[in-house]
């Protein structure tokens, strides 16, 4: 069977780029950046995302371009005989599955909140600690859960199951479209709220005594963190955009963009949250302790509901989430659906339609662990909590080190094949002197990225 390709460049570029913009990114950043002295750590996250996430993304590109595989079977095509490379498909296959285990439920929240924006029932509610409660009673009710989360994935699998040009590219791009068309309009409103240059000062003047208060190790790291998680580079999420490519394009160039695209929705982000906070919330952003999506549904949504067209600004921002969210979701299941097609002789309506009732029983523990299974922990952690860790903490690294390794030692696929790949087509030529870097000092900071993230 012939296999698919993008209809166009820029379709690849807005779904890869959809990939890495999802919920942790567009939330976690302007939180994390509140928390961690606000310009002078954009500036090192900046510094990051090229020192660490280029090479891997460009290192994933490269594979699955060259083996025109996914991750479940791309290092099969590309070792060498008797090499075990090909082991890191189950890091991969299982990677893909539970990271969707739990976005799809937090995926279903975005889509929850919307509703409440669009029916008007959240709108009156002012204070953060009441908004919080209305938090807890959505996400403690499992048959809202169950059906939300359900929804997302038979909608999100069905586009998948349209094909790729017809369905996942034709769809995700007008999605990524709005998004960015969002992204910027609630960007520009932010701006003229009547504090929003305090905020601005805050986020876009860097002020390295502020660095210093947060603990210039705890920056670093947490800096060193968000670029690595933003691009969930190291489960074959990215590589297999790779393999639906020509070779007319190089790819470095193409991994510049989809990190700059990123990094965009990122800073416009910010451009949303800090202008509001300033004014709505005395300056304050967040702390350490609340880096997670309950920030959202409780400062944001109090924000939201204090402004002059606050229901208006509220249905906006939760339909760009719900954009962002299905975006990655899409990608996923596309990469999901790339994993049987390669492995079985299902047809694609088949194997969305495996997958539809595999995930509704997948994403169960996930579900439940915020009610009813919400006293079960494992490792002291709840399901949710437990798969987000696996991810991010475990599987995104050691995976990245894995293609890393297998791109620049001569016991992979080896330096040469990995830059004869790279720079085959036109475009900016992926340097040399690069390898040294990608040999030895990479693959270092990525052990440091994943001890520091476990400890």
């Amino acid at each position: 069977m012939q296999r698919e390709k993008f209809g166009s460049r820029l379709g690849f570029i807005l779904i890869s780029a959809g990939c890495a913009i999802g919920l942790g990114n567009v939330y976690r950043f302007p939180i994390i950046t509140g928390a961690y002295g606000g310009a002078a750590f954009v500036l090192i996250y900046i510094a990051f995302l090229l020192l660490l996430g280029l090479p891997v993304m460009v290192a994933e590109l490269a594979v699955g371009r060259a083996s025109q595989r996914s991750i479940a079977t791309s290092f099969d095509v590309l070792e060498k005989p008797k090499q075990k490379w090909h082991l890191m498909k189950y890091v991969g296959v299982a990677g893909n599955y539970l990271l969707m285990m739990f976005y799809c439920t937090i995926s279903c929240w975005m889509v929850v909140y919307l509703g409440k924006y669009l029916n008007g029932s959240i709108v009156g509610i002012k204070d953060a600690s009441a908004l919080g409660e209305v938090f807890g009673g959505v996400v403690s009710n499992p048959s809202l859960n169950i059906f939300a989360t359900f929804g997302v994935i038979i909608l999100c699998f069905g586009v998948c199951a349209l094909g790729l040009q017809k369905g996942v590219e034709r769809i995700t791009k007008v999605m990524m479209v709005a998004l960015l068309a969002l992204l910027v309009g609630l960007a520009v409103y932010s701006c003229t709220l009547s504090n929003a240059a305090e905020g601005l000062k805050f986020y876009l003047v860097p002020d390295f005594a502020k660095m210093k208060e947060a603990g210039v190790g705890t920056v670093i790291s947490a800096a060193m963190g968000q670029a690595f998680f933003t691009l969930s580079i190291g489960i074959g999420s990215v590589a297999i955009f790779g393999s639906y490519i020509g070779k007319d394009r190089r790819l470095l160039g193409e991994a510049t963009t989809i990190i700059s695209l990123d990094t965009f929705v990122a800073i416009m982000s910010g451009l949303i949250v800090f202008p509001a906070c300033f004014t709505y919330n005395g300056g304050q952003t967040a702390d350490a302790g609340t880096v997670g999506a309950g920030f959202l549904f409780t400062t944001l949504s109090s924000i939201f509901n204090q402004m002059p067209g606050g229901r208006i600004v509220g249905i906006l921002f939760f339909l760009f989430m719900v954009f962002a969210a299905f975006s990655t979701v899409i990608a996923v299941f596309e990469n999901i659906v790339s994993f049987w097609l390669e492995l079985t002789k299902l047809k694609r309506w088949t194997v969305c339609l495996i997958n539809i009732a595999l995930m509704m029983v997948l994403c169960l523990p996930a579900i439940l662990s915020n009610n009813i299974w919400a006293d079960v922990k494992v490792f002291g952690q709840v399901f949710m909590d437990l798969e987000d860790t696996i991810v991010s903490k475990w599987l995104l690294p050691l995976g990245s080190l894995v293609y890393v390794a297998f791109c620049t030692t001569r016991y992979g696929w080896g330096p040469k094949n990995f830059l004869n790949e790279v720079n085959t087509g036109k475009g900016a030529k992926f340097p040399t002197w690069v390898m040294p870097y990608m040999k030895y000092v990479l693959p270092l900071i990525i052990v440091v990225v994943f001890v520091v993230s476990v400890i």
